[in-house]
Protein backbone atom coordinates (compact mmCIF):
# COMPACT_ATOMS: atom_id res chain seq x y z
CA UNK A 1 0.00 0.00 0.00
CA UNK A 2 0.98 3.59 -0.50
CA UNK A 3 2.45 5.36 2.51
CA UNK A 4 2.18 9.11 3.17
CA UNK A 5 5.24 11.04 2.02
CA UNK A 6 5.18 13.53 4.90
CA UNK A 7 4.02 13.36 8.50
CA UNK A 8 0.81 15.30 9.18
CA UNK A 9 1.44 17.98 11.78
CA UNK A 10 -0.43 18.04 15.09
CA UNK A 11 -2.04 21.28 14.02
CA UNK A 12 -3.54 19.77 10.86
CA UNK A 13 -4.69 16.67 12.75
CA UNK A 14 -6.29 18.70 15.54
CA UNK A 15 -8.02 21.10 13.13
CA UNK A 16 -9.79 18.13 11.61
CA UNK A 17 -10.85 16.86 15.05
CA UNK A 18 -11.97 20.26 16.32
CA UNK A 19 -15.60 19.89 15.15
CA UNK A 20 -16.43 16.70 17.06
CA UNK A 21 -18.21 18.45 19.90
CA UNK A 22 -21.60 17.81 21.44
CA UNK A 23 -24.27 20.48 21.35
CA UNK A 24 -27.11 20.99 23.80
CA UNK A 25 -30.49 20.40 22.12
CA UNK A 26 -32.51 23.57 21.65
CA UNK A 27 -35.47 23.51 24.01
CA UNK A 28 -38.63 25.61 23.72
CA UNK A 29 -41.35 26.30 26.26
CA UNK A 30 -44.62 24.40 25.90
CA UNK A 31 -47.44 26.93 25.45
CA UNK A 32 -49.82 24.78 27.53
CA UNK A 33 -47.86 23.71 30.62
CA UNK A 34 -44.76 25.96 30.20
CA UNK A 35 -42.31 23.06 30.63
CA UNK A 36 -39.26 22.75 28.35
CA UNK A 37 -39.72 20.44 25.34
CA UNK A 38 -38.03 19.71 22.02
CA UNK A 39 -39.39 21.78 19.12
CA UNK A 40 -41.85 20.16 16.66
CA UNK A 41 -42.64 17.32 19.09
CA UNK A 42 -45.49 16.43 21.41
CA UNK A 43 -44.95 17.73 24.94
CA UNK A 44 -44.09 14.76 27.19
CA UNK A 45 -45.69 16.44 30.22
CA UNK A 46 -49.15 17.44 28.96
CA UNK A 47 -49.44 15.62 25.60
CA UNK A 48 -50.30 18.73 23.58
CA UNK A 49 -48.98 19.63 20.14
CA UNK A 50 -49.99 22.65 18.05
CA UNK A 51 -52.71 23.67 20.51
CA UNK A 52 -54.57 20.35 20.69
CA UNK A 53 -54.23 17.24 22.82
CA UNK A 54 -52.55 14.47 20.83
CA UNK A 55 -51.61 12.04 23.59
CA UNK A 56 -54.11 11.55 26.46
CA UNK A 57 -52.83 12.96 29.76
CA UNK A 58 -51.91 10.40 32.38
Amino acid sequence: MVEPKKKKSRSRRDKRRANWKLTVPGLVECPQCHKPKLPHRVCPECGYYDGREVVPAE
